[in-house]
């Protein structure tokens, strides 16, 4: 397992000098490590962690635009920052008292974005993180609000999601903001973000200083192509055309499942889920769980018996252990 990586402020996340074939090959998951490297890097996609990992990454230029609102314990800003070529927008809050604050960034589940506003999701931790003396950056991805456009995210696998992700914790620590402390921050990926935040915590390990997930989607790309995307004729067949069926291709399947990578991951992880999640399945989420336990993660979920997607039960508890973590782990 990789030791905790410690990043200065004007970090970037490069490993160009080793080529995205050798990498991979380096990094095939372990079923396949006896295999010629020629036959590990087949079909080897632009989607795939191995590649995501060769990839520079160039958070930078955090800035405030304007303030949204006010009241006795934080205040809201939009806010934006760069994310390769792209301008990524997000909600910024800051707390009220002496900071600097430890921040946490927020990987929202998936909303259509024909319908996304800025900063939807997470309402309710929008709330009490800043309450609690955390600041926040609630990230709007490519394609999400006033974020710049691209086009191929889908058929791409939503990987630039992760990558914007990335960034916001890069734009974080390079950021000159007084009251942000960029020494300090942690991951929290709910549903489709769940996904993102462990896409992310492998391409780039030590970004971070911790993880959170809550009803996370499964780290095995096959099943949430075929829970839903494979029915969406448009983007379904795209992504046939482009990877081929799983069954006939599972080595390109497999490169674009972070659980394949686990072994990267340098940061604890704390993750929830109800065992009556009817859009994420538990069985996911224990998967994962062996998965990361396998890579010696540091790691632990909390299942909530009878728990459904959004927690509208078990939530107050699950925030109180969610604050006890962060106080620990961001000390």
């Amino acid at each position: 397992m990789l030791s905790r990586l410690t990043y200065p402020h004007n970090v970037r996340v490069l490993i160009s000098a080793v080529g995205a074939a050798l990498l991979a090959a380096l990094l095939a998951p372990a079923t396949h490590a006896e295999e010629p490297p020629a036959a590990q890097t087949a079909n080897i996609t632009s989607s795939s962690i191995p590649v995501a990992m060769t990839r520079e990454y160039n958070g930078s230029n955090l800035r405030i635009r304007r303030t949204l609102s006010k009241n006795s314990a934080y205040t809201r800003y939009k806010a934006t920052y760069t994310s390769g070529d792209l301008k990524i927008c997000g909600i910024l809050i800051e707390p009220k008292g002496a900071g600097p604050f430890p921040m946490v960034v927020l990987a929202h589940g998936y909303i259509d974005p024909k319908v996304y506003v800025s900063g939807q999701g997470f309402r309710r931790e929008q709330d009490w993180l800043p309450r609690n003396g955390y600041g926040v950056l609630h990230v709007d991805y490519r394609n999400h609000a006033c974020s710049d456009k691209d086009p191929r995210s889908d058929v791409n696998m939503r990987l630039g999601y992760a990558e914007d992700v990335i960034n916001a914790a890069l734009a974080i620590r390079a950021s000159d903001i007084e009251w942000i402390d960029g020494e300090r921050i942690a991951l929290l990926g709910r549903s489709m973000g769940g996904g993102v935040a462990y896409q992310a915590l492998t391409i780039a390990p030590g970004v971070f200083d911790a993880a959170i997930t809550y009803a996370s989607v499964s780290t095995n790309a096959e099943d949430n192509f075929n829970r839903w995307q494979r029915k969406r004729y448009e983007i379904g067949d795209r992504i046939l055309k482009k990877y081929g069926e799983p069954d006939d291709n599972p080595e390109t399947w497999k490169r674009m499942s972070s659980r394949n990578y686990f072994f990267r991951i340098t940061e604890p992880i704390l993750a929830f889920h109800g065992t009556a999640d009817e859009t994420c399945e538990i069985s996911w989420a224990r998967a994962t769980k062996r998965a990361l336990d396998r890579a010696g993660v540091d790691n632990k979920l909390v299942e909530y018996d009878g728990a459904g997607h959004y927690f509208y039960g078990p939530w107050s508890n699950s925030i109180k252990r969610v604050g006890k973590f962060l106080d620990a782990e961001l000390a």
